[in-house]
């Protein structure tokens, strides 16, 4: 037992109470705001081990420093705040853990803690045997389980041992088959490279024996070139020669011919054999050749015609020619089938048109896909297409040409 004037460092105190002390600041620590500078990297470790390895320096500076000792409670307070208040005011609770009671009376130091501090480290000596005969059993329990644990560890460490030794029987047996495989596959390989060796030995015999027959070629063709050269040279010499004499003989002719002429005195030649017959077919009749005159109005050829010269302007009454054609199909397969028949003819003739459509008694107007170069007009609500054409024909310049 101690009294008000034994020495209170952590080094003098009991040992549970000592341990108490350091765990109770280094779960404290991190929180701090201003810590000493011996202590900082001991904040940084884990808190199993600030005690253990830091344990020195914390009770050094517990001892020492006052403002330290003061914000180490402050910070004990928020996970005790019950015990710490009790303590810190001398009304301890007689069921605490006088370990604890002694360890913040350490830290906290109120007024008058010596006197409290003795006391609560009495009821700990006292308390003493029957804590060691508990903690005895404890490990004994403790010890127990452990000896428990390491039998069932045995037994799995004989199981993985037994399974490692098939394993390693297992990977030696397949190392023999590899090195097996290997001395197979080295022994094929150096075969390989031996044929590899004796075929490009023959290889390169085989080049210079090419070399030598290509250089032979060479010169035969080098020979034959030579000896085509001076036929085509002798060929071109007698086709000149056989030329001169065609020539000499033809001039010959043409002289001789030129001079029965003159002295024939024959005329010239008029007229052909087919005279006779154009004069007989002649009498028979024949007409002025007219584009118009020989076609009908709606014959394609003469349209064909018309759309061949040049800026031509073509305009269709929509409906008159789909009605016509194609007089069972509503309206819009009309529309269809016209557009689409024209795609072919504007497309060959490069024709400037305009289809129009009577929508004079429809409010809505339908959707088409006009061809390339073809215009589609729908006429406006109340006006009727042949309005619209005639607008379109008095639009364009006299002279031009609009079918």
């Amino acid at each position: 037992m101690t009294d008000a004037g034994e020495e209170r460092s952590p080094g003098g105190m009991p040992a549970l109470v000592r341990a108490r002390v350091l765990v109770l600041s280094a779960d404290a620590l991190p929180r701090v705001s201003k810590l000493p500078p011996q202590l900082r990297k001991v904040a940084a470790f884990a808190p199993a081990r600030r005690a253990k390895l830091g344990g020195s320096q914390i009770a050094a500076v517990l001892e020492t420093d006052a403002e330290f000792r003061e914000h180490v409670t402050t910070q004990i307070a928020v996970s005790m705040p019950v015990l710490v208040a009790a303590v810190t005011a001398g009304e301890a609770p007689e069921a605490a853990d006088p370990v604890d009671v002694a360890a913040l009376l350490w830290i906290a130091r109120p007024e008058g803690w010596e006197a409290s501090y003795d006391e609560a480290v009495q009821r700990l000596q006292e308390a003493t045997p029957s804590r060691d005969v508990a903690e005895v059993e404890r490990l004994q329990s403790k010890l127990e389980t452990a000896e428990q644990a390491n039998r069932g560890l045995r037994a799995d460490h004989k199981a993985q041992a037994e399974q490692l030794k098939a394993e390693n029987t297992s990977l030696r047996r397949k190392l023999g088959e590899a090195r097996a495989s290997l001395r197979a596959a080295s022994s094929a390989s150096e075969a390989a490279r031996v044929e590899v060796e004796q075929a490009r030995d023959r290889a390169e015999k085989s080049q210079v024996a090419s070399e030598a027959e290509a250089r032979r070629l060479r010169g035969q063709r080098e020979e034959l070139n030579e000896q085509l050269g001076a036929a085509r040279r002798d060929a071109r010499s007698g086709r000149d020669e056989a030329t001169l004499r065609a020539r000499l003989l033809l001039d010959t002719l043409l002289e001789a011919g030129q001079g029965l002429r003159r002295e024939l005195a024959l005329p010239a030649v008029t007229g052909s054999p087919g005279n006779r017959v154009e004069a007989e077919v002649a009498l028979a009749g024949s007409r002025t050749p007219s584009s118009a005159g020989a076609f009908g109005p709606s014959s394609p050829v003469l349209l064909e015609q018309y759309l061949a010269m040049p800026r031509a302007r073509l305009i269709i009454d929509g409906y008159n020619v789909s009605k016509a054609v194609w007089p069972e199909s509503t309206l819009e397969a009309q529309r269809i089938r016209l557009l689409n028949g024209l795609g072919s003819l504007i497309a060959r003739t490069g024709a400037e048109t305009t289809v129009v459509f009577d929508a004079a008694s429809a409010s809505s107007r339908g959707v088409v896909n006009a061809p390339r170069g073809v215009k589609v007009l729908f006429s406006p609500e109340g006006v009727i297409a042949d309005d619209v054409i005639r607008d379109l024909v008095d639009a364009e310049p006299e002279g031009r040409v609009v079918i």
